[in-house]
């Protein structure tokens, strides 16, 4: 069987974002957030070309107290190096997470369950770019090393052509964007946890401390 040709979607967002500055515009872009220390870079790089909104909407971390914690670190964040951004706060419906992931508990980091729970966080963000009138939206999951950019970035367009908002492609961890974010983390002071948000991966990451 031929294997699909890697794409490399950092090439694309350049281009993109070479387009945006030829024309002088600066477009609304809402940004999938899923946590601070991740957002940081996206943040730096990306504010010099759009006016953007954070959106946070994680229904798949827990407990509670985590959720809110991650909630706080990602507003002082905003607060402290980029003001001018805005900050939306989706709903935390947990019980959405777990009915999603029916079935599907025992999947491995990085499969299926990862796969949908993808799906449904960029999902909402798309809803919510159309709601608050943006010219795009994109993710802040692809500078993690544990994210797969190419099922992200599928996923992204496949979400893109069914609501009809443009999705800015992206791979934040390539041009040392990941080591970027771990510089930003410390000059910041942010929480850094040690596993995505979920039960399944607190109990893999737990199994390997």
């Amino acid at each position: 069987m031929t294997q699909k040709p890697k794409v490399n979607y950092q090439l694309i967002l350049d281009k993109t974002l070479n387009d945006i500055t030829l024309s002088g515009m600066r477009p609304k872009l809402l940004l999938h957030s899923c946590c601070a220390p991740c957002s940081s870079y996206v943040l730096e790089y990306l504010t010099k070309y759009f006016d953007i909104t954070v959106y946070y909407y994680n229904p798949n971390i827990s407990p509670e107290k985590e959720y809110i914690h991650r909630v706080e670190e990602i507003k002082r964040l905003i607060s402290e190096m980029c003001p001018q951004v805005d900050f939306i706060e989706g709903k935390y419906e947990p019980e959405r997470f777990y009915e999603m992931a029916k079935g599907l508990e025992n999947e491995p980091e990085r499969g299926a369950r990862c796969h949908k729970c993808y799906r449904m966080r960029m999902e909402e963000s798309a809803k919510a770019a159309k709601k608050y009138g943006c010219d795009y939206f994109t993710t802040t999951l692809s500078i993690s090393p544990q994210k797969d950019s190419a099922v992200l970035n599928e996923i992204g367009k496949s979400i893109s052509e069914e609501y009809g908002i443009p999705y800015l492609y992206s791979d934040f961890k390539k041009r040392g964007g990941y080591k970027r974010s771990i510089e930003l983390s410390a000059q910041f002071n942010l929480y850094r946890q040690n596993f995505c948000g979920c039960v399944f991966s607190k109990k893999v990451a737990d199994a390997q401390a």
